[in-house]
């Protein structure tokens, strides 16, 4: 039997860390279905190729920085979140947020949606 929160950890912490890889086509394949789609606030992009640019656009905005999941992974029926923080070099983080990601029969991300900071105050009725 296979340990899915292993399989789901380890292609989750590829993806992130694909964003401080100097060639990050491996990890973006290892972690991202073929079709795979990355959305966030900033950005909608379908693809290896499309990820890997974006890849490459995060790290000149954010040189030596990189990823971390700053929690465990919640998951069911092929959903997973989690949070995380992109750490500057000093160790300090500049940005937090939470992902929401679909996995896909082979175990690699067909979505990850990215959220920026923390979930919004309710609204005063």
């Amino acid at each position: 039997m296979t340990d899915t929160s292993t399989t789901v950890a380890t292609v989750v912490d590829t993806y992130l860390g694909m964003f401080a890889e100097a060639d990050p086509a491996d990890a973006v394949a290892t972690a991202f279905a073929p079709e795979g789609r990355f959305v966030d606030p900033l950005l909608d992009v379908t693809g290896h190729d499309a990820l890997v640019e974006t890849v490459a656009l995060v790290q000149q905005q954010y040189p030596g920085h990189r990823f971390v999941r700053s929690s465990g992974i919640d998951e069911h029926h092929g959903i997973v979140r989690y949070a995380w923080d992109l750490v500057a070099p000093d160790g300090g983080a500049v940005l937090t947020g939470t992902d929401v990601a679909a996995v896909g029969d082979d175990g690699r991300l067909t979505i990850v949606a990215g959220f920026f900071g923390d979930v919004p105050e309710m609204d005063a009725a």
